[in-house]
């Protein structure tokens, strides 16, 4: 094990188990379903945008879904194991593992059809983007078993099919332990067949979905009933005993895989028969448009549609407009612009509030020591209509002259009160 170590314990390191994160040892079997759902929520908004759906759609159902779909996943696990209910949510207990595909699947799948029920999103369309994905969440999935040292079968006696990854050498605690024990029992890797199968699955089917558009919705979800029912038919007899659910007795991953797979065949003709009763054609339409995904669908009312290479209809869409719906960066970054305009600077000559709020045209009506002026009392004369020495004239009473007479120091003008003393004497 490498590690940074304090007094009581690592503080971060890597082991045979996980990687230790400030003390928290998180294991590599949780790694890969994150991973796994990681991987496949991208692939599920990829293949929406191709078929003409609402790529938030997979981001407001999985706020739903992937808890959901965890704790069912945990409770059918308990349930057919037979495990005491006190064990089922203890963290110790779940510490040491314990989830089902199977009951996943059934939490997972009946929580998006309530989602796609309230947004009123066609089901099956969202099933046939988001389902095929689920193959490459479980490929990467059954790694988390390698590393777990679980989920293997039978013991492989021929000296020459003892190699990695046709066999896994166990050695007891996790996977990784097997391949530096001097004496490892070697068993059939199902973990790893069963990776490669769902991988095989995921191709065929996403690849379909990516070109097929005809009528009717469904096939493929039926396809991974189908695909996955038959590989877990295959393969769960074959496992080591103590790795099958077998509560009360029963086999009950095998029983729902030969339901699953069942299942999938009568969906499958049930959709082709259903598609012939409306469309008088088992696959696409003989009476109207084949293509089942015409109309664009969204979990919002307002959401519109636009053109995208991606989209198989894209084409029908017009081009998006450019900054219609700019980001939430550049919202903030305009607004601060904004805020930036309509604050008064220094340069701008604005010293004081009052100063800022004063109207156009004040500072013109406003007398100076530049223009001869020192005070006055009454109504200010403005600039335009003050009488100059050049016209003559000291002072008025009456009417004010034209525009041109503001009198200057230069020209011996006076001000208001020089004016009066001036007539005082002369009476």
């Amino acid at each position: 094990m490498t590690s940074l170590l304090l007094a009581d314990g690592p503080l971060f390191g890597a082991n045979e188990r996980g990687i230790i994160l400030f003390g928290f040892e998180i294991y590599y079997y949780a790694l890969c379903i994150v991973a796994g759902i990681i991987l496949a929520t991208g692939l599920s908004v990829l293949l929406m945008k191709r078929r003409n759906l609402s790529s938030d759609l997979v981001f407001v159902g999985f706020i739903f879904v992937i808890p959901v779909a965890l704790i069912c996943a945990r409770l059918f696990y308990c349930i057919t194991d037979g495990m005491h209910i006190k064990y089922w949510f203890a963290w110790s207990s779940i510490r040491e593992g314990g989830l089902s595909i199977i009951g996943g699947l059934i939490g997972g799948v009946t929580t998006a059809f309530l989602v796609c029920r309230v947004k009123k999103v066609n089901f099956l369309r969202a099933a046939d983007c988001v389902v095929p994905t689920i193959l490459v969440a479980q490929a990467l999935g059954r790694w988390g078993n390698f590393f777990n040292g679980e989920v293997y079968g039978g013991v492989v006696t021929n000296p020459s099919q003892m190699w990695f990854p046709f066999a896994v050498p166990i050695a007891g605690g996790s996977g990784l332990s097997g391949f530096s024990s001097p004496n490892p029992e070697w068993h059939y890797a199902f973990f790893f067949y069963e990776s490669v199968l769902n991988l095989i699955g995921f191709a065929i089917l996403f690849s379909l979905a990516w070109k097929w558009d005809k009528k009717p919705n469904g096939l493929f979800l039926c396809g991974y009933l189908i695909w996955y029912g038959l590989v877990r038919t295959i393969m769960e007899p074959l496992r080591a005993p103590k790795y099958i659910l077998s509560g009360g007795g029963v086999p009950w991953s095998l029983v729902m895989s030969i339901l699953m797979l069942v299942g999938g065949i009568a969906g499958a003709v049930a959709l082709l028969l259903w598609n012939y009763h409306k469309e008088d054609s088992l696959i696409g339409s003989q009476k109207g448009d084949p293509s089942g995904i015409t109309d664009y669908q969204t979990p919002y009312k307002d959401e519109k549609p636009y053109y995208s290479k991606i989209n198989m209809k894209g084409a029908d869409y017009p081009v998006k407009p450019p900054e219609e719906k700019p980001s939430l960066w550049k919202r903030l970054f305009r607004k601060e612009e904004e805020e930036e305009d309509d604050t008064p600077s220094a340069a701008d000559g604005d010293t004081s509030p009052s100063r800022g709020r004063q109207g156009e045209g004040e500072e013109d009506d406003t007398p100076s020591a530049a223009d001869g002026t020192e005070g006055f009392e009454g109504d200010a004369p403005s600039y335009d209509d003050t009488p100059s020495a050049a016209d003559g004239t000291e002072g008025f009473d009456g009417d004010a002259p034209s525009e041109g007479d503001t009198p200057s120091a230069a020209d011996g003008g006076t001000t208001s009160r020089g004016r009066q003393e001036e007539t005082e004497d002369q009476k």
